[in-house]
C-alpha cells in the first residue's frame, strides 16, 4: 500500500496551496527577469501516478524543454519544469530582446538555451524558496539540466532515478500572460516519501 493512498481533503488542499503560493512566486520572478508584466491565472494543481504524468503535457509524443533539477539537504528528489517549444521562444527572446542574441529562426541558438535554462533555474528556485519558507526546511538545488525531447523520453529520466522512491507527483499546470501572449509551464515535483512526509507534517497535516 502506498504512502499516497491515505492521503485525505486536506492534505490534497495543503497540496494545492504549496503549489499556488510556488507558483506565485516562479512568475513573480519570471516578471523581474523579463522587466514586463506578467499575469497568472489559478495554477492547476494535482497528485498524480508516475506513469500518467506525460497525458497531463499534451502526451507522450508532445515535443517539450524540460529542465531537471535535483533537490537535496532536508527534502530529496527532484523538480522539473517542461515548456512547450512556443513558449521557450517566447520566454528567450524577451530575455534577449535588444541584446543581439536571440535567434530569428524555429531553433535554438547556444544562447536561447543556456538562457532557457537560467529562466527554468530561477524559477525553480523561486519555488522551492517558498517551499522551504513555508515549511522552514532547508533545500538545495543542483545545477538544471536541459534537454529537448518528447515528453516521455524527457520523463524517463526523473521515472528511472526517482520512480522507486515515489509513485507519485505533485504536477502544477501555470498558465501565465506575457503582454497578453498566452504562455504554459509545467512544474512536477518528486520529493521521496520521507521528504513528503517531512513536508505535509511541518505544516501541520501529519501522515
Amino acid at each position: 500500500m502506498s504512502l499516497f493512498d491515505n492521503l485525505n481533503d486536506v492534505h490534497l488542499d495543503v497540496l494545492k496551496e504549496i503549489g499556488s503560493i510556488g507558483t506565485g512566486n516562479a512568475v513573480t520572478a519570471i516578471s523581474s527577469l523579463l522587466n514586463k508584466k506578467v499575469q497568472m491565472n489559478i495554477p492547476e494543481v494535482n497528485l498524480v501516478e508516475f506513469s500518467d504524468i506525460a497525458d497531463f503535457v499534451g502526451g507522450p509524443e508532445n515535443i517539450l524543454v524540460g529542465v531537471l533539477v535535483g533537490i537535496s539537504s532536508d527534502i530529496n528528489g527532484m523538480m522539473m519544469f517542461l515548456v512547450d517549444m512556443k513558449t521557450a521562444k517566447l520566454l528567450a527572446t524577451s530575455v534577449l530582446a535588444g541584446m543581439g542574441g536571440a535567434n530569428e529562426g524555429e531553433e535554438f541558438g547556444e544562447l536561447e538555451l543556456s538562457t532557457i535554462a537560467e529562466i527554468s533555474n530561477i524559477m525553480a528556485g523561486s519555488y522551492l524558496g517558498s517551499l522551504s519558507g513555508l515549511t522552514n526546511l532547508k533545500i538545495r538545488q543542483s545545477v538544471p539540466m536541459l534537454s529537448i525531447d518528447m515528453a516521455q523520453a524527457l520523463l524517463s529520466v526523473p521515472a528511472i532515478e526517482f520512480g522507486k522512491m515515489a509513485d507519485h507527483v505533485l504536477y502544477i499546470n501555470s498558465s501565465f500572460k506575457v503582454e497578453n501572449v498566452d504562455v504554459a509551464g509545467y512544474f512536477i515535483l518528486v520529493p521521496d516519501e520521507e521528504s513528503f512526509v517531512k513536508i505535509m507534517s511541518s505544516l501541520g497535516v501529519g501522515l
